[in-house]
């Protein structure tokens, strides 16, 4: 079982991820991790990345698809994969295509968790944190008083990340950034789309119909 894994920030996809790793025992990888592992390994690709990453430059897209397909060969990975925040763009999908095809493999479904930008942005910005490690949400989990940490009793803060404007253009970013890449799965047969609206068990009950009509 092979799954590329969409959705914005905000959308519950790495609550999502962690629920279909115990449930079919099939690993997840995001880029962050690939790449921290390739540099961290010294492998062939994770060099040539550091390199670009040392000079403060955008690493190119073949070194990308490289350090991707170089950790999908590994054992690890043989029975399939979650692959979280890669592809990003169309050109990266289909590198991926090329490159599955090279191993003898192909991708089965690409799940997309849609939330609206109206509920992303109350997510989002609702989070609020204190100095004593505690974390809350305005709305899915208030303190008991009213931006007051319920351990400590200190004023509770929240974080540059979750201010409306950085919010937003995150959100741009990523709105415009995948949906050519929506449009070229939905193309190919392979979106199937999830409503992150609803709460992250009913949402992992969509996700398991989906792909128990698959197997």
């Amino acid at each position: 079982m092979n799954i590329v894994l969409l959705g914005a920030p905000g959308a519950g996809k790495g609550t999502q991820a962690e629920k279909m790793v115990k449930e079919y025992n099939v690993p997840h990888v995001s880029t962050g991790d690939i790449f921290r592992k390739a540099v961290s390994d010294k492998t062939e690709m994770g060099i040539k990345a550091k390199a670009y990453m040392d000079r403060g430059e955008l690493v190119p897209d073949e070194i990308v698809i490289g350090i991707v397909k170089e950790r999908l060969m590994t054992d690890e990975f043989k029975d399939g994969f979650i692959l979280d925040g890669f592809p990003r763009t169309v050109a990266q999908a289909d590198a991926l295509a090329f490159s599955l095809g090279e191993m003898g493999k192909k991708l089965d479904m690409v799940l997309s968790i849609d939330v609206d930008k109206e509920e992303l942005i109350q997510r989002l910005t609702g989070r609020r944190v204190c100095n004593c490690g505690k974390t809350y949400h305005m709305v899915f989990n208030p303190p008991r008083k009213d931006e007051i940490c319920d351990e400590c009793g200190e004023p509770l803060k929240q974080r540059d990340d979750d201010k409306i404007e950085t919010v937003n253009k995150r959100l741009d970013v990523y709105f415009n950034q995948t949906l050519p890449l929506i449009n070229y799965y939905k193309n190919n047969g392979l979106l199937r789309v999830i409503d992150g609206r609803k709460s992250a068990s009913d949402v992992f009950e969509e996700i398991r119909g989906v792909i128990g009509v698959y197997k």
